[in-house]
């Protein structure tokens, strides 16, 4: 079973900082050039000055991690940023309009430390996609240099009796310590809950209700391989620690059988297939689907318009300049040719379309890699990439979202999701609570 507990986090003092919409940020694997430049000028105090430091004129790509370390130590120093004095753990919620939809969903979590595990056989923490090298060494390079988690790895945990869900609505009636609505209109809500204050058996009782199964981790996986290398790093420097703080990592934790999260759909857009290869698409899909024509893409983006669709159902949206059609699978028909993989990875829709494009298009893994299938979470994106046949797009497969109840099956059965298989919306921000590796 993990092992979790409540700690003391570096947060922003508001007298300092004023605003505090003005200095959290997203996480650093979402933010683009522009949106970079924005927050820095956002506010000289900006969590992405930590997060995601700039290179300083003149500098080598490396300076960028000694900034962030300077910068930390001098917000520590000025008191811009204040440890809190008691082991606390951090109830975050957070209300969003699901795109594409009418629909608005609240969801509610807490930051705790977990105790940081090797992945494999036997674990409690449970990953559900593959790493790269480049952004784990990225990640360790920021985490050597400055000593803390700036954003943390989000965790997913079962409790069907829903009695989590009930001290979190019963910690959310009280005050927030922090109220923010950020750039994409999601509003955010943080409380800091002593562990020995008002709300001590609330807090226990979700200590406990995360720590009685397995840990799936829906974002973050760069962020906890890089926890398990540095926490190795520092046992080598045997550094006399009893239990060092390093062997944890900041983790938002997030229930999923009492609450409905939201994944977004990623659209498949396959390259250079030229009008004949079209043609043959649109020949030979009834290999693998039931076939329903549409007249016209406006019908596509009706029927996929949705992030609010349930998926797991093995329907699909395909468009070309010569037709569309809403595709269903015919699971046997697919499933029959998939070489490896337990029974909730073979049921995914992304598994299903993936195999789907190897027989009806060709596209493996090295077509991947020659760039014939790009990825978008926009339905527009897609739709216009094959209008206009940007970079030879002549096809667009649309996805409904994968259901975060079959993320953590998959994990559960040693597996890994597909590429591009998952986006948890909303992000959780960086900035609202850092965990030093101290005590």
């Amino acid at each position: 079973m993990p092992e979790i507990r409540a700690f003391r986090a570096l947060r922003f003092d508001r007298s300092k900082v004023g605003d505090i919409s003005r200095v959290v940020c997203p996480p650093y694997d979402v933010i683009g050039p522009e949106l970079h430049q924005t927050l820095l000028a956002r506010s000289p105090a900006n969590a992405v000055r930590l997060d995601l430091p700039a290179v300083p004129p003149g500098g080598e790509s490396d300076d960028r991690y000694r900034v962030a370390a300077r910068t930390l130590a001098a917000w520590r120093m000025d008191g811009t940023l204040l440890k809190d004095g008691q082991a606390c753990i951090y109830v975050y919620e957070q209300t969003y309009a699901v795109p594409g939809s009418n629909s608005t969903r609240v969801q509610r979590g807490f930051f705790a430390r977990l105790l940081i595990e090797d992945l494999g056989p036997g674990s409690a923490v449970l990953p559900h996609e593959r790493t790269l090298s480049a952004p784990k060494e990225d990640r360790y390079k920021l985490m050597r240099a400055t000593g803390v988690n700036t954003s943390p790895v989000v965790g997913l945990f079962s409790d069907p009796s829903g009695e989590s869900g009930n001290a979190l609505a019963e910690i959310v009636e009280s005050t927030p310590d922090a109220d923010l609505v950020d750039d994409d209109v999601v509003r955010h809500r943080l409380w800091v809950v002593p562990e020995d204050g008002d709300y001590r058996e609330e807090v226990a009782l979700l200590l406990d209700a995360a720590a009685h199964g397995p840990v799936t981790i829906a974002d973050g996986h760069h962020r906890y391989e890089t926890a398990i290398r540095y926490r190795d790093e520092r046992g080598r420097n045997k550094t006399g620690e009893f239990e060092a703080a390093a062997d944890y990592v900041m983790m938002l934790f997030l229930e999923t059988t009492q609450q409905q999260l939201t994944v977004l759909p990623t659209h498949r857009v396959v390259r250079n297939l030229g009008e004949e290869g079209v043609r043959d698409l649109l020949d030979h899909v009834r290999w693998l689907f039931d076939v329903t024509p549409v007249e016209s893409r406006a019908e596509l983006e009706v029927a996929f318009a949705s992030a609010d669709a349930p998926g797991g159902r093995g329907r699909f949206g395909l468009y070309t300049r010569l037709g569309g059609a809403v595709l269903v699978a015919r699971r046997q028909d697919i499933e029959m040719s998939l070489k490896s993989g337990g029974p909730a990875l073979r049921r995914l829709d992304v598994t299903l379309i993936g195999e789907a494009l190897r027989r009806l298009c060709e596209i493996d893994a090295a077509a991947v890699a020659a760039g014939r299938l790009t990825y978008t979470k926009s339905l527009g994106e897609a739709l216009d990439w094959v209008d206009t046949s940007r970079d030879g797009a002549d096809a667009a497969f649309l996805l409904e979202p994968t259901p975060a109840q079959e993320v953590a099956a998959v994990a559960a059965e040693g597996d890994v999701m597909p590429q591009k298989s998952t986006y948890f919306y909303p992000k959780a921000l960086t900035g609202l609570v850092i965990n030093p590796h101290e005590w």
